[in-house]
């Protein structure tokens, strides 16, 4: 597909500055881009590559200044970056357009009603009494467990397994190779010393608009419900264990560990290959730099970093001082010499 860079911009409501008869047909990084392609300019440390940009349109917020001459069409929005997403979106809906009806072989329980434009991919398995919202689409060699609930709107790609009785909300995706519902890790050891399971009787609640990613694990409750918020995303590689809960519009990047029954807010944003302790409470609005530990609670709005974690500030302080250990150390040698020849005088 091609488009001027009028167009676009009145799309997203923005304007043209430079010819608006520019076309583009394809999307490439800033530091990439040759003729034909869009780009944008979010981040202020890419600034100089916008000069240097062989790229047909840019999107550039409206308070950008440009301080040299640049070749290509300028589009000014709001938030280049929020406009980029919104045309990759129709771009990506344009170009792959959703399957529908149901492929064979696959399995689906007596009494189970599959909407008119929902998908059922080969080889999945839809358990007795799951339902099945408007417009779910189920790829191939997933399995959905007796009595779950999958929301409309919702994706389960290729490989995701959502075990009984769990409940995924609506516009929710799941990514390949995803578990929902697993049990959680209990364990009771007995008088011989040898290690007892605890039945694991609870459920998963995803809310909606959730994005799972792939390979990622979300463990049932022992008893009661382990929650995910609506609107936050999970990147691919990610263990959330039994009850826990973590709130709405939180980001989590890959790797993050979450032990049991420990509480992350609504809108925190976490760093990959964070560890959360269990039975702890993280507030709202915290932000959690990536490898960080966290063994105690931490106040809502903080923003810490580390192992174990502290605030982000005394981090870096403590940061700096390691990178002098070598030169202290070698100072207070000297120090320790010059005392010990005072001493022998």
């Amino acid at each position: 597909m091609e488009f001027t860079a009028g167009q676009i911009a009145a799309l997203l409501g923005g304007t043209v500055e430079g010819d608006g008869d520019t076309k583009v047909y394809t999307f490439a990084k800033i530091e990439e881009a040759g003729p034909g392609c869009l780009t944008f300019l979010a981040n202020p440390k890419y600034t100089h590559y916008i000069y240097s940009t062989n790229a047909g349109a840019v999107l550039v917020s409206n308070s950008f200044e440009a301080e040299g001459a640049i070749s290509a069409a300028l589009i000014r929005v709001e938030n280049p970056y929020e406009a980029l997403s919104r045309l990759m979106r129709m771009a990506d809906q344009a170009l792959n357009p959703q399957p529908t009806g149901i492929e064979q072989p696959c399995f689906i329980a007596e009494g189970v009603t599959v909407p008119e434009d929902a998908y059922i991919g080969a080889f999945a398995y839809i358990g007795e009494g799951v339902e099945l919202g408007k417009g779910v689409k189920i790829y191939p060699n997933v399995f959905v467990g007796r009595g779950s609930q999958i929301g409309e709107g919702t994706i389960l790609y290729p490989g995701a397994k959502v075990y009984p009785r769990c409940k995924v909300g609506k516009r929710c995706i799941v990514h390949a190779g995803a578990v929902i519902g697993a049990d959680g890790f209990g364990f009771a050891p007995n008088a011989e010393g040898k290690y007892e399971k605890i039945p694991q009787m609870g459920i998963v609640i995803i809310g909606d608009d959730v994005e799972v990613g792939a390979n990622t694990t979300i463990d049932r409750a022992t008893m009661g419900e382990t929650v995910i918020g609506e609107g936050t995303k999970l990147d691919n590689l990610i263990q959330i264990a039994h009850n826990c809960t973590v709130g709405s519009d939180t980001v989590m990047a890959a790797q993050v560990g979450v032990a049991g029954s420990t509480h992350v807010g609504s809108r925190c944003m976490v760093g990959g290959q964070v560890g959360f302790a269990g039975h702890i409470n993280i507030g709202d609005n915290v932000q959690i730099g990536a490898q960080s530990g966290i063994p105690n609670n931490v106040a809502a709005g903080s923003c810490v970093m580390g192992y174990p974690a502290v605030d982000s500030r005394e981090f870096l302080r403590q940061a700096a001082l390691i990178k002098r250990l070598p030169a202290m150390a070698e100072e207070l040698r000297r120090l320790g010499r010059e005392l010990d020849a005072i001493k022998a005088d």
